[in-house]
């Protein structure tokens, strides 16, 4: 587990944040095919580097994953753009983020007008999550719960949106059966070590199809190991 530490220290200089969030967006986002409005002007406005362990903040735009937790990283700003893009959030959408570790695609969510619920098993993490929204949002703040991702959070389903911030070997039923009529879910699917393919899946017609997106890498989400003999 990470140490709690405030993402309020050692804060980066509000022009060099603005900088680099531009940077980011025009050199490793808007190349990669994401167009939504929407989704650009919030990655263009939420500030990413308060969503790192304080250490790591000159790394926040980097095109490399960013370690939080044993076992746990960010995804790249390409990949987490890519998966939401393909989610087509739109604003009112209640979203449920799984494993949301420090909270950034959350916020994104939560910055594009949709009602986002965070869960994460990590203490460390949940509390940058939350320190990092209370910074980086002026309202419409994600709600952030300890609990088992892989579980989902049946209190608040169904959900138009559903991410899984990382990498799995299956979906469990819990989450599929969280999924609103014409809701969509977005994750990776580990194919071999750290290769993995991007999924969406649709619920439309009491049944769920999946679509093949692209391939990245990527560590494997705790929690999300397949029973023996399961198949995805």
């Amino acid at each position: 587990m990470i140490a709690a530490q405030s993402v309020a220290a050692q804060p980066m200089a509000a022009e060099d944040s603005e900088t680099a969030r531009r940077m980011m967006v025009d050199g490793q986002v808007t190349p990669t095919g994401v167009s939504d409005p929407l989704l650009i002007a919030a990655m263009r406005d939420v500030p990413r580097e308060r969503f790192v362990p304080p250490a790591l903040r000159h790394r926040a735009y980097a095109d490399a994953p960013l370690p939080l937790a044993p076992g746990r990283a960010m995804l790249i700003p390409m990949v987490q753009a890519r998966l939401i893009q393909a989610l087509a959030p739109q604003p009112g959408d209640r979203a449920l983020v799984l494993a949301s570790g420090a909270g950034y695609a959350a916020a994104i969510l939560a910055r594009m007008g949709l009602l986002v619920t965070g869960v994460e098993q990590e203490e460390g993490l949940l509390f940058l999550a939350r320190q990092g929204c209370d910074l980086a949002l002026r309202e419409n703040r994600p709600e952030f719960l300890p609990g088992d991702p892989s579980q989902g959070h049946a209190p608040g389903a169904p959900y138009r949106v559903i991410l899984i911030e990382g990498a799995v070997a299956r979906i469990p039923r819990p989450v599929r059966d969280q999924m609103a009529e014409g809701g969509r879910l977005a994750c990776l699917r580990v194919k071999e070590g750290r290769l993995c393919e991007a999924l969406l899946l649709r619920r439309a017609g009491g049944g769920v199809g999946e679509t093949a997106l692209f391939e990245t890498q990527a560590d494997p989400l705790p929690g999300f190991a397949p029973p023996r003999g399961f198949a995805f």
